[in-house]
């Protein structure tokens, strides 16, 4: 069997040297566009929960890390002068280089064949029984067969609003730090973690409104890869002059995207020759999981599994690579939407909370406050520590009161109409017109993000209401429906769900996401 890998980043370079482990007869070539020592970017970062299967497939990657990486066990939120700390975050990066080197080095002992500066298209493959598209995000191969019409891959495409740049920088972070600071011109945040004894990447997002009023939008994209944005890397070095002690910023293809966010349903096609996709050119999720490597690792040894077990049947081959692979990419990709969703926000969560409650907002996207506190249970204490200082009691338990309505804690009994919408909160009637007396208002949140633009208009015209029962949509649009109405409009919100537990509650109230959480009566 001929097999062809277009791609030799970390998901087809660790493909290679699996497969020729598991049969040497296989014959392997690895074509990748770059020189050998090419990379854009900085580092990788992996959360220690997440790399048991790779390193029982094959230790390169331990050692790896054991060898040339950097390890923490604190995520570090700064903002405002204050500096939060949550421990039980695991985490351990690597220069992107050195482990691609290492990488290589590995595949060419187990037998592959690396082919440097050479990109390949679908018809330069004529011959090979099996193309593995591993080429990234703008995968060539992938273009051609959905221009082609080949294959059904169903592929769905999200663009985010927000705007990111990758720099590294000689400021050495002690682990994975979330800076965030006010210009003139907006609120603009960094991801930034070590990635060696020397360098840490330095990730920066904002808003579009915010890079535009810095004069960020200049850049030419048409520039050849590899020129890098010099007037935002002297913009953020300024910015930032003060968190990273006046140290420079370093550019490496520095320029602003915005993240897309790829589904795609179907990972293979049998014509018009056996094509298989992994890694980025078929699914990606936002960097702010650190999971893009690891995917597309863990990809690369669902499909060697896959063909070592079916090796005389390439489709059945093909189908089982699908049925392993992609429960585990969907789980990440639907953990990844709140937090891509988060940085799209988070100018306006700098500016409602303190930095305590900021910080638990923000680790709490995707965790509930039991499983935060397992992790870190000091900073979930110091956070409710906050919230009482603040109201006197704990979240669940603090009254609240919007005009003549009050009930003495933020967890209450909703009352629902025959077709599910809420028609009475704790004795206050709820409807979707004004009506005499203290009465709160109703929403429907929007099946699809799509639709959010319009509830937020609907908002602006809920004077008079005690509050907004938010209910219907999605977990995600629901939460965004409530954030909106109590931080931009002004509204208390109540998030109607009947499927949140008392511990979802609870972070829900605490983060601020909602003023209120609603079950059946």
């Amino acid at each position: 069997m001929r097999v062809a890998v277009a791609g030799g980043g970390p998901g087809g370079l660790f493909f290679a040297t699996l497969v020729r482990r598991a049969d040497p007869s296989v014959e392997v070539t690895v074509f990748e566009r770059n020189r050998a020592d090419d990379t854009f970017g900085f580092g990788v970062v992996f959360s220690d929960r997440t790399l048991a299967g790779i390193h029982e497939a094959d230790p390169v990657l331990r050692e790896a890390l054991a060898e040339h990486g950097r390890h923490w066990d604190e995520i570090e939120v700064r903002l405002k002068g204050e500096r939060i700390r949550c421990g039980g975050n695991g985490m351990a990066s690597i220069v992107r280089k050195t482990l691609l080197a290492l990488m290589q080095a590995r595949a060419r002992d187990a037998g592959a064949d690396l082919r440097f500066s050479t990109e390949v298209a679908l018809e330069d493959l004529t011959g090979y029984d099996l193309v593995v598209a591993a080429d990234g995000t703008g995968s060539r191969i992938r273009e051609q067969l959905d221009r082609q019409g080949y294959g059904d891959l169903d592929t769905d495409v999200e663009t985010a609003t927000a705007k990111f740049i990758w720099f590294g920088t000689d400021y050495l972070f002690d682990g994975l730090t979330f800076v965030h600071e006010r210009s003139e011109d907006g609120v603009f945040a960094v991801h930034g973690y070590p990635i060696s004894d020397e360098v840490s990447t330095f990730i920066v997002e904002t808003d579009e409104p915010s890079w535009r009023r810095a004069g960020l939008d200049e850049f030419d994209p048409a520039q050849p890869p590899g020129v890098s944005d010099l007037v935002s890397k002297n913009y953020l070095e300024k910015l930032f002059a003060d968190q990273i002690d006046g140290h420079r910023l370093l550019t490496n293809n520095s320029r602003w995207g915005s993240f897309r966010t790829r589904r795609t349903r179907g990972w293979h096609t049998l014509a018009p020759r056996p094509v298989v996709l992994l890694g980025d050119a078929v699914h990606t999720a936002h960097f702010s999981v650190g999971s893009g490597t690891k995917m597309a690792m863990e990809d690369a040894m669902a499909l060697a599994g896959a063909l070592a077990e079916h090796p005389d049947d390439l489709a059945a081959a093909l189908a089982g690579y699908e049925e392993a692979a992609q429960p585990s990419v969907r789980r990440i990709q639907d953990s990844a939407r709140p937090s891509l969703s988060w940085w799209e926000h988070f100018g306006q969560y700098y500016d409602v909370f303190e930095p305590w409650q900021f910080a638990y907002h923000f680790l709490s996207r995707s965790i509930t406050d039991a499983r935060l506190a397992r992790r870190a249970p000091d900073f979930v204490a110091a956070t409710h520590r906050g919230w009482e200082r603040e109201h006197g009691a704990e979240p669940l338990d603090t009254p609240f009161s919007a005009g003549d309505w009050s009930v003495p804690g933020r967890l209450v009994e909703v009352e629902l109409a025959a077709d599910g919408t809420p028609v009475r909160a704790a004795g206050l009637p709820l409807s979707a017109t004004p009506r005499s007396g203290p009465w709160g208002a109703v929403l429907a949140a929007p099946d699809r993000e799509a639709g959010l633009p319009a509830a937020y208009d609907s908002l602006t015209r809920l004077a008079g209401a005690a509050l907004v029962a938010v209910h219907g949509g999605t977990a995600l649009t629901r939460l965004l429906v409530c954030e909106r109405a109590r931080m931009v409009e002004g509204i208390p919100a109540l998030l109607v769900d009947p499927g949140l537990d008392r511990d979802q509650a609870l972070t829900t109230v605490l983060s601020g996401r909602a003023d209120l959480v609603g079950g059946v009566a």
